[in-house]
């Protein structure tokens, strides 16, 4: 089997740890204290997180989507294939390193969603473009840490959390989408969305997609 090799590595803001890029053949893998994060192999609920959002709000005028996460740009490429030419992509991403890979090892993985004129990245932390956003969106999907439950930045929680979803709620436009990835089912966030005034949809799309790979959980939130 062909070795593992490391290719980088990325400080995490806020005290928050080291991302590690590895190779192995074509394959890509970024870990966090010796757990992956995310795989070039698995991107299957990422592409069905845009693809399910993306569709809702594509036959709006212009539509406005913030993708929180950038991860290995498989979403992003995800949502470009269901929204219109005129629309806008925002992608915040917290950890610099990641947005350079995206750009200069692997973004050819995604198709180079980052090269497409409806895409602006933002470097920094998605809960302040909420915060200072109002009706700005039609749909805003999170692909932070591995979902509700924080793995690599304690911070990631106040997303989830009361606060969180009343920004994000106040961030969306009239009959805006929430949707959000998570690694495994979360019934109290499930019931914190219905608390802050969402419409509820759970799926549980597979990781590798066609069938394979882990089941991973998406919540859908409309207003």
């Amino acid at each position: 089997m062909i070795p593992w090799e490391t290719l980088d590595s990325a400080i995490i803001p806020n005290q928050g740890g080291e991302l590690r890029l590895s190779k192995r053949g074509e394959e890509y893998s970024i870990r966090v204290n010796n757990c992956e994060l995310m795989n070039s192999r698995a991107h299957g609920s990422e592409e069905a997180l845009a693809k399910l959002s993306c569709r809702r709000v594509a036959q709006r005028q212009q539509p406005q989507i913030l993708i929180g996460g950038l991860g290995m740009g498989f979403t992003t490429a995800a949502a470009l294939q269901h929204l219109p030419k005129n629309a806008t992509v925002v992608v915040a991403e917290l950890v610099t390193g990641l947005v350079e890979w995206n750009r200069k090892i692997f973004g050819h993985l995604a198709g180079d969603p980052l090269q497409d004129r409806r895409v602006r990245v933002e470097v920094g932390d998605v809960a302040r473009l909420l915060k200072q956003s109002a009706r700005a969106f039609d749909a805003i999907l999170l692909d932070v840490d591995n979902g509700p439950q924080g793995l690599t930045q304690p911070e990631n929680s106040w997303l989830y959390g009361p606060a969180g979803l009343r920004a994000a709620r106040k961030a969306l436009k009239p009959q805006g989408v929430l949707a959000v990835w998570s690694v495994a089912p979360d019934a109290l966030f499930s019931k914190r969305l219905q608390q802050a005034g969402f419409t509820v949809e759970e799926t549980r799309p597979r990781a590798i997609g066609r069938g394979k790979g882990a089941r991973h959980c998406i919540w859908l939130a409309s207003l």
